[in-house]
């Protein structure tokens, strides 16, 4: 259940941030929905792969870095699903922050934190 509410609450932020950054597009809540999926694959896989081969830039940079590598991810989830698209690479790196921001402040609204027993 709780990974359900994940997925939508994602898709939801997907879709909020269509409508909030320029260049960044989502056709309808089945695009959204996919684009949730795919983005948290990508992010899973090769996002995290590129984060760890590139640690060491990131750190020169205090993080900066990792909002270059979300845009990136962002645009190659953009690239497998059909009613996703963003314009350019300008979109998906303020998208990747926009999308971070309003995800966490959906999951902060809607799911309860886990109880440590």
């Amino acid at each position: 259940m709780r990974m359900l509410v994940h997925w939508i609450v994602t898709a939801l932020a997907v879709w909020i941030t269509s409508r909030l950054v320029p260049g960044f597009y989502v056709d309808g809540p089945g695009a959204a929905l996919i684009a949730a999926v795919v983005i948290g694959l990508v992010n899973a896989t090769l996002g995290l792969f590129l984060k760890v081969i590139t640690f060491p830039l990131t750190i020169l940079t205090l993080g900066v870095f990792w909002f270059v590598i979300n845009g990136v991810m962002l645009e190659l989830a953009s690239a497998f699903v059909p009613g996703f698209h963003i314009r350019s690479f300008g979109a998906a790196f303020v998208g990747g922050i926009v999308l971070t921001v309003v995800n966490m402040l959906l999951k902060w609204l809607v799911m309860p934190p886990r109880r440590v027993e």
